[in-house]
């Protein structure tokens, strides 16, 4: 039966009380449950990552045509995903910006300029102009959007993993913990059939014109959606004690920095290897194809979605083992385990369909049951008041570090020097991983 907390419902005083005015706007009043608290969760992730693939799979299919026409194919590409980085560089500064924001007035105001300004980031690349129209300026443009959806998404932090997984009790913290991890195979899902869809019902010429736009315009929506189902929660007295009770506010960067950042470090490094993985069986294998194969990338993207549906069961999975072995267990032997897949990548990519497909299901898998645990494995470091920004900035700085450039630098190290690079790559993260966890416990036993 699931549990809910009481709240012992506020008198017209702690409803007047200075800081409590801004956050009681359109509330509804009532209980939260942890399930409510949850589905808040996965609707929010799972939105904020279609929104990401939507952008990232354009980045290979679309926008080196559009955006890059003057240069060779695997130029505009790596050019392509040079302006895809910038989101990443921009978040961290979202995240602080909005920080100051939620100080300054409250969750809801926060949540809601974030989510809209990630709403007309994504809408104004639905409307770009092309380079054939606009010249260098549809470039600058297109790199302007790309950071604000950066600064929104750092920006739309709302702390509900972490009140899960405070509120989880102690032996189901891996399964809560997972709960969130669960948006981004689903946003691959229905961002790749959007896209597998359209490359197959229209000519090439009529979806680099106009259909392209399409999943741009649906994320938009679903964005629209998602605001309303947070704010839902947001804007509700019992959501503001429980994250109170927890102590979870925001910090300045400053503070966290000089406090905490040996601990920023560690969080952003532990999960290095899934984010490495990230992107180097969603959107790497997708421009690889693209370049050159002459397989069909709608059929391809099929295939990816079989994978992602297998990283969905894997994450799932991820909690159960997480709750049984220990969370920085489960990513310690998980990162062993992807230090041994990178060896396999260059035959596999090179093994014709059945080795493609084989690198993206078993590369899937590793991802759903490592990215699974992968949120806050270490934010336990982090004093009680310094968890709220620190699960946020570690994220960030894990995106930065483990995913931001992954597509260039695999694109570029493989197609001019070989695929056997993009396996260094890859194992670089899992030692990267490996060493922080170790760094971690020994911390630990030393304290």
């Amino acid at each position: 039966m699931a549990t809910t907390y009481d709240t012992g419902l506020p008198d017209d005083s702690k409803l007047a009380s200075p800081g409590n005015g801004p956050r009681l706007i359109n509330t509804r009043g009532g209980h939260i449950a942890p399930g409510e608290i949850a589905i808040g969760v996965v609707i929010g992730r799972a939105s904020e990552y279609f929104d990401f693939f939507v952008y990232a799979i354009a980045s290979v299919l679309v926008f080196p045509s559009v955006f890059f026409p003057f240069a060779q194919p695997l130029e505009g590409t790596l050019y392509s995903f040079t302006v895809f980085a910038f989101a990443f560089l921009a978040r961290p500064l979202g995240t602080v910006a909005f920080m100051a924001i939620q100080r300054r007035f409250s969750r809801e105001a926060k949540l809601t300029l974030a989510l809209f300004l990630l709403g007309f980031s994504t809408a104004g690349i639905a409307f770009l102009p092309s380079y054939a129209q606009l010249g260098m300026s549809a470039i600058l443009f297109l790199s302007l959007l790309r950071i604000g959806q950066g600064i929104a998404l750092g920006g739309s932090w709302d702390g509900l993993p972490s009140l899960l997984a405070l509120n989880a009790p102690q032996n189901r913290r891996g399964w809560y913990a997972m709960l969130g991890q669960l948006g981004a195979p689903v946003g691959f899902l229905i961002a790749a059939g959007l896209f597998s869809f359209l490359l197959s019902e229209l000519s090439r010429a009529d979806f680099l014109d106009w259909g392209w736009r399409y999943p741009f315009y649906v994320a938009f929506a679903i964005n629209v959606v998602a605001l309303f189902a947070r704010l839902r929660l947001v804007s509700t007295p019992e959501y503001s004690r429980l994250l109170d009770e927890q102590e979870l506010e925001p910090v300045s960067a400053t503070e966290i920095v000089q406090k905490q950042g040996r601990n920023l470090i560690i969080g952003a490094l532990a999960a290095l290897a899934s984010y490495a993985l990230f992107h180097l069986v969603t959107v790497f294998p997708l421009s690889w194809i693209s370049l050159y194969s002459d397989r069909s990338i709608s059929a391809f993207l099929h295939v990816q979605m079989m994978g992602a549906a297998l990283a969905a069961v894997g994450v799932v999975i991820s909690g159960l083992i997480a709750d049984r072995f220990g969370r920085r267990t489960t990513l310690g032997t998980l990162a062993c385990l992807i230090a041994i897949f990178s060896g396999f990548v260059p035959m596999l990519l090179n093994g014709g369909t059945r080795g493609e497909d084989l690198f993206i299901l078993i590369g899937f898998a590793l991802l759903g049951l490592s990215y699974g645990q992968a949120a806050g494995a270490v934010s336990a470091n982090f004093h009680a008041k310094y968890r709220y920004t620190g699960a946020a900035l570690t994220s960030d700085l894990a995106w930065l570090v483990g995913a931001a450039f992954a597509p260039l630098v695999a694109l570029g190290l493989s197609a001019h020097f070989g695929l056997g690079y993009v396996s260094l790559y890859l194992l670089s993260g899992a030692v990267g991983s490996l060493a922080a966890l170790s760094l971690n416990r020994a911390l630990e036993i030393r304290n």
